[in-house]
């Protein structure tokens, strides 16, 4: 039996030209989330570039364009195929749209340099003693959810608060910042053991919860369209729970800016941050 993450397996059809459909198992709102699309350019570009020696280390995605799920096209162009970095862009879109996701990236090999690390995981409860987003909500809470959990987050994200305040708690004002653990379901493997970048980018592109945590629920029925996504990979985490601790830092004419620090709690030699992405995005209301 197939799993979501099968949407990644792209068809070869014709030079830097591949296809594939997007699954129901990835719809938020009113569309597939975009940090699949951003993954499904991610992974064609790997494709087309065919170093494996050449990493992603960053790409920046532009949502020009709404992409629906089912089928969909990307259309990849190398830019330069370097010894040691080579950059590509690549755009997603559904057969006959105008415009879609595009995406720009650098891939590149280890290089001589140095390493630190200035940003610090946050110390939080671990994920087994955290309500997830699956459980019910507590005994005694007069509280409902405004209709079924989305596919997303029932079929291929499975998330753990670990900063922030449950929806039928009392609003206080505080900062726009939250943590949540996320595991994914049928995670994509690395040959080696380790997740795929395509997980990070996923988890990663899950950044309006420090939003609503500033405004809370008196703010109304909003969504927050991304309209852009910068990733930067790090390292590759090992599959299990990973942390996203996520700020926003701006707010203001019908925008917000957001980061993202994703560590790895099991690293060698403690927590590591395995990815940084930051987005902006805007306020669409019901």
């Amino acid at each position: 039996m197939g799993t979501a993450w099968d949407d990644l397996e792209l068809n070869a059809a014709g030079d830097g030209h591949f296809t594939t459909a997007i699954s129901d198992a990835w719809e938020l709102a009113v569309v597939p989330q975009g940090g699949v699309v951003a993954a499904i350019a991610a992974r064609a570009m790997e494709r087309s570039l065919d170093v494996p020696e050449q990493t992603l280390r960053t790409m920046t995605a532009i949502f020009a364009g709404q992409v629906a799920g089912g089928p969909v096209e990307v259309d990849v162009q190398v830019l330069r195929r370097g010894r040691s970095m080579s950059q590509l862009t690549a755009t997603v879109h559904n057969p006959g749209a105008a415009a879609g996701l595009t995406a720009i990236a650098a891939f590149g090999g280890p290089r001589r340099g140095f390493e630190f690390t200035e940003l610090v995981m946050p110390d939080v409860p671990a994920p087994e003693d955290l309500r997830g987003f699956r459980d019910p909500v507590p005994d005694g809470v007069d509280f409902e959810f405004d209709g079924p959990p989305w596919p997303f987050w029932a079929r291929v994200v499975e998330g753990r608060p670990a900063i922030g305040r449950p929806p039928w708690e009392p609003f206080e004002d505080g900062p726009a910042e939250v943590a949540n653990w996320y595991r994914l379901d049928d995670p994509p493997i690395r040959p080696d053991g380790r997740l795929d970048v395509a997980g990070a980018i996923v988890v990663c592109d899950t950044m309006p919860g420090p939003v609503g945590q500033k405004l809370g629920r008196d703010s109304g029925q909003w969504f927050a369209p991304s309209v852009d996504l910068t990733f930067h990979a790090f390292g590759a985490p090992r599959p299990g729970w990973l942390l996203a601790h996520q700020r926003a830092r701006h707010a203001g004419d019908g925008y917000a800016s957001v980061e993202a620090a994703l560590w790895d709690p099991a690293g060698d030699d403690g927590p590591e941050l395995v990815a940084y992405a930051t987005q902006l995005m805007l306020f669409s209301f019901s």
